[in-house]
């Protein structure tokens, strides 16, 4: 998942993260992001769309098809498995249920959790930042393609998934490193759950869509479908492409479980960077990298907040999210100012960290020129 992040935030775009740059920013190049969706289907991605928006101008586009036997257009507005970008949303929830003094960042997870008793204490904003140490879910699917087809209508619990966790040791201690995963924000929506008494599809519901009035973003729970997409979902296997768009997101869940559409995903970024959500300290977690290594590649910096991810790219910065699931790979970016904002979902017939990187190279470089 960590190389997702240099390869889509590279892919992803662009922009300002300081308001005097807004000025600076061309309006989309219509030609550069026609020619970076050129060509599909290929055997990397089946459709594609990107949306950008913001006060240096607007610009959509789709490409390839809909469904590679039938064919037919990639919808811009269909919704799409969102994937890891549901941490941005988890990240949310956790930060206000602090504002409102049901959780103390600072205070250890183990104040509201049961985790092993030879863990270190895990202060709650480590889950955040994936600075806890907590280590990977370990469950096949990532290493064996033959399980993620037979077994993607199987339903998981939190504590299922956590329980591969948990039977591992820390890998640092909390505060230390920097190691995106899954894991923490696993824990991160049980503790949001537990303190509230409410399920975290009630949460996002409550605390977030119907707040923004955005009618295509939830959690689906363990109902496998995936109305209206933009595009079916495949997956790759022993060289044929196997239809996935239908497939159980509780293993991911909190993490990377959620359903949504470029519109929604707009709305939601728009109100989250003008503050309309979190108040003053909250923002300043939200857009404040913790000054740490990389935990794999220890002469990296970090480059995860709590919530969010930054990248510089052709002189220009942006914050947001990356995600992929078996058959879609989305990308959700912005300025600070929000001079330019972007949504992208490519259906990527493999499931890597990174997405299809040649492909999202292509679409980021376009955007950012």
């Amino acid at each position: 998942m960590r190389k997702t992040i240099v390869a889509l935030a590279t892919a992803a775009v662009a922009m300002t993260a300081i308001p005097a740059q807004a000025a600076t920013l061309p309006p989309p190049n219509d030609a550069l992001l026609k020619a970076s969706l050129s060509g599909l289907p290929d055997p990397d991605v089946t459709g594609a769309f990107v949306r950008v928006t913001g006060s240096a101008g607007r610009w959509s586009g789709t490409s390839g098809v809909y469904d590679i036997e039938k064919g037919g257009s990639v919808r811009p507005d269909g919704r799409f498995r969102i994937g890891s970008i549901t941490k941005v949303f988890t990240a949310f929830l956790v930060l206000k249920l602090a504002e409102e003094g049901k959780i103390d960042l600072n205070q250890p997870v183990q104040r509201y959790l049961p985790l092993p008793a030879d863990y270190p204490p895990i202060p709650v904003y480590t889950l955040l930042d994936h600075t806890s140490g907590l280590p990977h879910v370990n469950i096949p699917q990532a290493s064996d393609p033959q399980w993620i087809v037979d077994r993607r209508f199987d339903s998981w619990t939190p504590g299922r998934v956590l329980a591969t966790v948990t039977a591992q040791p820390i890998l640092f201690t909390p505060g230390t490193k920097q190691r995106y995963s899954n894991s923490s924000y696993i824990v991160a929506g049980v503790l949001a759950e537990k303190v509230t008494g409410q399920s975290y599809a009630q949460l996002v519901r409550e605390r977030i869509a119907d707040l923004l009035g955005l009618c295509d973003t939830y959690y689906p729970g363990n109902d496998p479908r995936l109305p209206n997409p933009t595009a079916r979902g495949y997956f790759t296997l022993n060289g044929k492409l196997i239809d996935i768009t239908e497939m159980n997101q509780s293993i991911p869940w909190a993490a990377g479980g959620m359903i949504s559409t470029a519109s929604d995903m707009d709305t939601f970024m728009t109100a989250l960077f003008r503050g309309r959500l979190l108040g003053k300290d909250s923002m300043t977690r939200l857009f404040t990298v913790p000054k740490v290594k990389d935990y794999d590649s220890p002469a990296q910096d970090a480059r995860f907040s709590q919530g969010l991810q930054t990248v510089t790219m052709n002189g220009v910065t942006v914050w947001g999210k990356t995600g992929t699931r078996y058959g879609y790979t989305s990308g959700m970016f912005a300025t600070r100012d929000l001079a330019r904002k972007v949504v992208y979902s490519l259906n990527s017939t493999n499931k890597s960290s990174t997405g299809p990187d040649a492909r999202v190279q292509r679409i980021a470089d376009a955007v950012t020129r």
